[in-house]
């Protein structure tokens, strides 16, 4: 008998240590700060290389839209990225059930104002209930393409493997031949 009580006491220890779990979890005071870079591509490949460069004053936004049906739940202001082109957006509440992504809203440079395709918006998870503890959320870094690219691109494109390059008018770049 004694034996049932201990599974029983143990059984309930669990169920509402699983409960508080949840609680807290759904806790509208609860806060995370979400941080990430704006750069611009200096090689217009639309990845980061060794020459891109930060981009101060930024402006970028966090928006979580509803997971079924894509409306906009919750935004922040727009934030303005600092000397390293680094930002920091606070953000209240749990967003379990949000889609939350950080898109790019205005650069500064003219020179360098083209929103790249692929990292133009970055996805951030805004929950506790996914097991990550702490505050803290990092984005991807989002980015921008110059105008055009700089001259030193090939060679920091070939460092990294890219030996097939071809310049606009469609040569193969010096010194990598694809003949046999």
């Amino acid at each position: 008998m004694a034996k049932v009580q201990q599974i029983t006491l143990v059984s309930l220890a669990i169920c509402l240590s699983t409960l508080l779990g949840f609680a807290a979890a759904a806790n509208p005071e609860e806060k995370f700060i979400v941080e990430g870079r704006v750069y611009c591509d200096t090689c217009r490949v639309e990845f980061e290389t060794k020459i891109s460069q930060p981009i101060k004053g930024a402006s970028v936004k966090l928006e979580c839209r509803n997971i079924t049906n894509e409306k906009i739940v919750s935004h922040s202001q727009d934030v303005v990225t600092d000397e390293a082109g680094g930002y920091k957006i606070e953000v209240k509440g749990d967003h379990e059930d949000q889609i939350c992504e950080v898109s790019l809203v205005k650069s500064p440079r003219a020179d360098c104002n083209e929103p790249t395709e692929v990292w133009r918006k970055a996805r951030v998870v805004l929950t506790k209930a996914d097991g990550v503890s702490g505050i803290y959320r990092f984005a991807n870094n989002l980015g921008y393409m110059k105008k055009e690219a700089l001259p030193e691109c090939k060679k920091v494109l070939t460092e990294m493997g890219y030996f097939e390059l071809q310049d606009e008018i469609g040569e193969e770049a010096e010194g990598h031949s694809t003949a046999p």
